[in-house]
Parts: structure tokens; C-alpha cells; sequence
């Protein structure tokens, strides 16, 4: 189960929403089994509470031209929590990370980084990532494919 405002119902919801954002609420009361306007309230509920945070389009990037996708490892000199920040707001700024997540342990921090070709990484790393504030190393990976790439998170199936 999980948090205490969020029912079997609201699970099916997020789901739902999870798969197909765009579904029209009519829709989606007749897949978890409401009438349109008690599930309306729920989702507007959900959004409010946090539960759902966004809904985007998930678009195919090699499409738009960026063929490469990279992981950087990224160790810093200091961990302090004004050195962490700096990097943070740093990263918040470059368009071509997509995601970044602090660790525990060796690397302080992982980035997913999409860029349009080789040269162009080359360019990102050496003249935005490298020098960033506090940067002491960065170690990089070349994804060769994506065998799996899910949106959200595990949500129980009936």
C-alpha cells in the first residue's frame, strides 16, 4: 500500500496516468471503474497532493538529432553542503544533462547527458562539465542501446 491518502482506486489512477497521461478523464473512469467526476476530483487530488508531479510528452531524441547518450561519474573535492550546491545549480543550467542524481559512496554524482554527436560530447565535457565548480574528476560511458526505459515507478497490478 502506499501512503495513507492513497487508495486502491488512486493507485489504478496513477497507473493509468502512468501509461497513457493523455487519456481523457472520461476514459480513464471507465478503466479503474468511477463515473467521470469522482475521478476527476481524484486526479486533481493526486496532482495537488504532489502524488503526480507533471505530464509531458516523451520524445524519441534521435529524432531531433541527439544520438549520443552518456552516464558522467562525477567526484568533487569537497562535499560540503555549499560545494554541492554550487554544482547543483551549475548542472541546473546545462540543457544537455537530462537527469542528475547525487550518490553515496565513490562518485558523488551521476548525470545522464544526451548530445547530438560525439564531437559535440567532447565539446559539453571539456568546456561545461570539466571545469564546473569543485569538479575533481569525471569518468563517462557511452550507452551502446536502451534495453529498458520506464517512466515512474512500480505500482501494483490486480
Amino acid at each position: 500500500m502506499a501512503g495513507p491518502n492513497i487508495d486502491d482506486i488512486d493507485l489504478q489512477i496513477l497507473g493509468e496516468l502512468q501509461g497513457d497521461g493523455r487519456m481523457t478523464n472520461v476514459e480513464l473512469a471507465r478503466k479503474v471503474g468511477l463515473t467521470a467526476p469522482p475521478c476527476l476530483r481524484r486526479v486533481r487530488a493526486l496532482e495537488e497532493s504532489g502524488a503526480i508531479n507533471s505530464y509531458h510528452a516523451v520524445v524519441n531524441p534521435a529524432m531531433l538529432g541527439y544520438t549520443i547518450t552518456v552516464f558522467a561519474m562525477v567526484s568533487l573535492k569537497s562535499q560540503a553542503e555549499a560545494d554541492l550546491k554550487a554544482f547543483e545549480d551549475h548542472i541546473a543550467t546545462l540543457p544537455e544533462v537530462r537527469e542528475c542524481y547525487m550518490l553515496n559512496g565513490e562518485i558523488d554524482f551521476i548525470l545522464k547527458v544526451v548530445a547530438k554527436d560525439l564531437q559535440s560530447f567532447q565539446q559539453f565535457l571539456t568546456s561545461k562539465l570539466t571545469p564546473a565548480p569543485n569538479v575533481v574528476s569525471v569518468k563517462t560511458s557511452l550507452t551502446i542501446r536502451t534495453s529498458k526505459n520506464l517512466p515512474g515507478v512500480p505500482l501494483p497490478v490486480e
